[in-house]
């Protein structure tokens, strides 16, 4: 039977068609492609531990965001403490220090400081006792809360910590730390505004590095490093080399681009546009990895979290906060033909990163993607710490072109510590195969090893040792549906540096 259409039906139709044709660019999900990628890290989400040099500029750089320290009176010999881990008094009566005897600094320039502790107050004068004090009381930090350390520059482990008052910090017993010592001292053990400095932990990621640099150099340093760590030689390289694709770690705050907010400054989208222009050119496909979310979906450093704080996903507004991001960046790049895949967020932690709200997050967030794009794959990283692999099904097996990452490194565990080069390379062959297998179904998501490694602990490995390690992960990986991305195309240390590896005839794809 003829069906006819009028003029008018058939305007519409073309309409449809059209508007089809556009939504989706001339792309199709292609389920039989894979991918071979590596991951751009340490371009556009610092990680000072791929690029150390990064920060060699920053004036003492010893003391940035999240550095964990611990001050022990020469005079009582015991180290501070917030009691009871903040909310109450300081003391220094602790013989060892852990959690509690540990502050976190907030830098505000570059001698002056906010000290956070355990449960996540601040340390500050006692303003409303005697003045002079020390509690950790505050929720906020103000001025109340700002301290200056003073180095001891014949031995830099030897500090005073000036309060705002203008004195200086002391131990007068075992049970009161006051803020009023005044006049000069000689570094002796018989001074009690002295404390020995162990600095117990860092951070260097994004906030560090901006924060550190300050408003007038960061601009500088990071525009010079965004338009030279990554150029467009690079992505001829990766092209010619048997890769098909990158992953490319990006931060919140680039939605916010020329102008993000504190400390974070602009010209990363700017760096973006170029790799989806060199994409193009040299047929490679990008994924768009949110690797920072706003609070910090993990609490480390590459989540570019000010102080190990993990605040991610705690509330709606901060869910809608991502999704716009995700928004924002699907919709610049919906058009290009170098846009394959976007990843809502890297390594989420578990229990941080409820499942409830890693769901409600996902569920929004692929349908932000959806809205400009028909055929761009949407990326659900599994979480990080306890959790069930196939957690994600529900959720992604009624979702058109969704992906599950996840990242295998025979790293990170004491399981590894001692392993020969054999037993290595048999976990890959035994332990990551029967892994992958259990997220792998005909009719789920599609499967996504999107960070992976020829790195371990085994000392002394041979050339040929690391090379029978790669080609092991290279075969197994394989087989995941959607493909695999190696970490990362440069590194300051060798076998995490994809280009070293290839150049140097450690892996060939």
């Amino acid at each position: 039977m003829a069906i006819m259409f009028s003029t008018k039906q058939l305007f519409s139709i073309c309409i449809i068609l059209s508007f089809m044709l556009s939504f989706s660019y001339g792309r199709s999900l292609n389920p039989a492609f894979r991918i071979k990628a590596v991951n751009l890290g340490g371009w556009l989400v610092t990680e000072g531990w791929i690029k150390p040099s990064l920060f060699d500029g920053i004036p003492n750089k010893d003391f940035l965001d999240g550095t964990q320290l611990q001050f022990k009176s020469v005079t009582v010999g015991k180290y501070l403490c917030a009691e009871n881990g903040g909310g109450t008094i300081v003391v220094a009566n602790r013989t060892s220090a852990s959690g509690w005897e540990t502050f976190k600094l907030w830098r505000i320039n570059e001698t002056n400081f906010h000290f956070r502790v355990f449960n996540k107050q601040f340390i500050g004068l006692d303003t409303n006792g005697n003045g002079i004090d020390i509690v950790a009381e505050s929720n906020t930090p103000g001025s109340s809360e700002t301290f200056e350390i003073v180095r001891n520059s014949n031995d830099l482990s030897r500090v005073r910590i000036k309060a705002p008052n203008g004195f200086f910090l002391q131990a007068k017993t075992e049970e009161l730390v006051t803020a009023d010592y005044e006049g000069a001292t000689s570094w002796g053990d018989d001074d009690p505004s002295v404390f020995e400095m162990t600095i117990a932990g860092r951070m260097q990621g994004e906030f560090q590095v901006t924060n550190g640099y300050g408003p007038q150099k960061a601009p500088q340093v990071m525009r010079k490093h965004w338009s030279t760590y990554i150029v467009e030689d690079d992505f001829k390289f990766i092209a010619g080399n048997g890769l098909n694709a990158v992953r490319i770690p990006v931060g919140w705050w680039m939605a916010s681009d020329p102008a993000p907010p504190a400390p974070y400054v602009g010209g990363s989208l700017r760096a973006l546009d170029n790799a989806f222009t060199w994409a193009r050119k040299y047929g490679l496909r990008i994924i768009i990895d949110l690797h920072a979310a706003p609070g910090s979906q993990n609490g480390f450093e590459h989540s570019s979290s000010r102080d190990g704080s993990q605040e991610w996903g705690l509330t709606d507004d901060n869910i809608q906060q991502t999704v716009a991001v995700i928004d924002f960046l699907t919709a610049r790049y919906a058009r290009s033909p170098s846009l394959y895949a976007v990843e809502l967020i890297n390594e989420p932690l578990s229990p941080g990163a409820s499942l409830e709200s890693v769901n409600k997050y996902y569920k929004a967030g692929y349908d932000a993607v959806r809205k400009h794009s028909s055929t761009a794959y949407v990326v659900m990283s599994n979480r990080l710490g306890p959790m069930d692999p196939r957690e994600l099904f529900p959720l992604a097996s009624g979702l058109r072109g969704s992906v599950i990452d996840v990242h295998y490194y025979n790293l990170f565990s004491d399981i590894f510590n001692s392993m020969t080069v054999q037993q290595n390379i048999d976990f890959v062959y035994t332990n990551r195969s029967a892994q992958l297998n259990q997220i792998t179904t005909s009719n789920g998501p599609l499967t996504f090893v999107g960070e992976w490694v020829a790195e371990w602990q085994v000392s002394g490995a041979s050339k040929e040792d690391l090379r029978r390690f790669a080609k092991a992960q290279l075969e197994v990986y394989g087989r995941a549906t959607f493909g695999w991305a190696y970490w990362t195309l440069k590194n300051v240390n060798n076998h995490w540096s994809l280009e070293w590896m290839i150049k140097n005839g450690y892996i060939k794809l």
